[in-house]
């Protein structure tokens, strides 16, 4: 039995915080108990590790529902892979990850997934699960949604943008609602109206406007709202719940939120780029925009209030990051002439921990609050809990130790994700990992990578535990 002891830290769950110490047995919280307990002060005498974290925190390692690794867009793939994702992941204190396996269409789902399985098997330094990206909804891929379902792939996402590529019409969506509401999966959502934004992209091409900025011109916030709403009426019909992805207008809030008030179970997440970047950054000069191009689209500044709101009030759940990365040189430069054929993502694995605790230090959520939305919802919400996404006996060792008064200054040249450029350069914040636990291996040791390809496991999920 290896038995690790963490001491004298500050243990934040979405639920509390209390000065603890944490006993970690066979890669599982066993216990926990007061500082300088003599049940505490037990544990330590049998320890293989024994970890100070006095003066730190220590939390559940995050949860990200929404990565794009090894993904293909525009003619080209997003530049992490499993192995470079998954460990950049682990350096900003991520140590589950639910990636998007993508049907061709014309193919059946299990085509792709074992795609996906392939590209992730033996390469991950963190545990890692699979969404289902819908490309092509008839009798075959409906039927082979409630397979998936039985082997614990429990979400399937469809699309309202990219006509010819990812698109479902209304009445594609409505009937893949209603399998889930039979089979207990979880629908999620990217909602814009894509064939009004093709009309739009058009007409701005026409006209010349063909730089980055326009990208988030064309998507208008109507667009993303009219597609929530519309979304959330399919959604009622099929009496199936509904997940909205990377939601960043005002307008969209609104719509998750009214539906919510009136008792549906209606969730949405958002993204730090929503809520640290704007319409500023798509204008940078020199097709240094492009940089932000991803969808939806980054809004202006003025949509950030309702989003902070949104997250205090529980009307959004969770932060994701949507990472899909691509580098600027010889990616984003595809479209340097036409910005409708920029690679669209944004990196940000490796950052969203920091950011919002960044948030946390400036007074806009509470600590638990920090947790419950990089942690716990994720982790309730596709079915990981508790397995995942808290501190408690029974649940995976999975474990940060957070210096909360340590600075540090985001970049390129100090991250781990393999782009050649940051979203957030420059930005100083407070707060930073210094030892992450992946099922009670170090996979980061004081700052020093310890992990190692094939470390991670791949985990089939229950049935969304979110809902009212």
């Amino acid at each position: 039995m290896s038995r690790t002891v963490v001491r004298g830290g500050l243990v934040i769950t979405a639920a509390e915080e209390t000065h603890a110490d944490v006993l970690i047995e066979n890669g599982r919280i066993a216990a926990l108990a007061a500082h300088d307990s003599a049940i505490a002060d037990g544990w330590t005498a049998g320890a293989d590790r024994v970890l100070d974290a006095t003066g730190k925190y220590v939390i559940p390692g995050g949860v990200d529902a929404h990565t794009h690794l090894d993904f293909p867009f525009g003619g080209t793939f997003s530049s992490d892979t499993f192995e470079s994702g998954t460990r950049a992941a682990a350096w900003g204190g991520t140590t589950t990850l639910v990636d998007f396996a993508v049907q061709t269409r014309g193919q059946a789902l299990r085509a792709g997934l074992d795609l996906w399985h392939a590209k992730a098997d033996a390469q991950c330094a963190i545990d890692y699960a699979f969404h289902m990206i819908l490309s092509d909804v008839n009798d075959h891929t409906l039927k082979e949604m409630d397979l998936l379902v039985s082997e614990g792939v429990t979400s399937f996402k469809l699309f309202t943008a990219y006509p010819g590529v990812f698109l479902s019409d209304d009445g594609q969506i409505l009937r893949a609602m209603q399998r889930a509401a039979g089979n207990g999966g979880l629908v999620l959502m990217h909602a814009e109206n894509g064939p009004a934004i093709d009309v739009l992209i058009q007409q701005a091409l026409a006209a010349g406007r063909t730089g980055p900025r326009y990208h988030g011109e064309v998507r208008h916030p109507l667009l993303e709202a009219e597609a929530t709403h519309r979304t959330i009426q399919l959604a009622r019909i099929a009496g199936a719940p509904l997940y909205v992805v990377h939601v960043s207008a005002e307008q969209a809030v609104d719509e998750i939120a009214q539906a919510r008030h009136a008792g549906l179970n209606v969730f949405g997440e958002t993204c730090p780029q929503y809520l640290f970047l704007s319409t500023d950054n798509l204008a940078e000069p020199d097709f240094e925009g492009a940089k932000y191009v991803c969808s939806t689209p980054l809004r202006p500044r003025e949509h950030h209030a309702a989003l902070w709101r949104a997250l205090r009030t529980n009307d959004l759940q969770v932060v994701s990051t949507d990472h899909c990365p691509f580098c600027f040189r010889g990616q984003k430069e595809l479209g340097r002439d036409d910005f409708s054929k920029i690679p669209n993502g944004l990196p940000g694995v490796e950052n969203r921990m920091d950011l919002l605790h960044q948030s946390v230090v400036e007074g806009r959520i509470g600590r638990r609050r920090w947790i419950e939305i990089a942690c716990a919802a994720p982790a309730r919400m596709f079915g990981l809990y508790p397995k995942k996404g808290t501190l408690a006996p029974g649940s995976d060792a999975d474990l940060v130790l957070y210096d909360p008064t340590a600075e540090q200054t985001l970049s390129a040249r100090t991250h781990h994700m393999n782009v050649d450029y940051s979203a957030y350069e420059g930005k100083r914040i407070t707060g930073q990992v210094v030892t992450v636990l992946s099922r009670g291996e170090p996979v980061i040791d004081a700052r020093e990578f310890t992990g190692r390809a094939g470390h991670g496991q791949y985990i089939p999920r229950g049935t969304c535990q979110y809902l009212m």
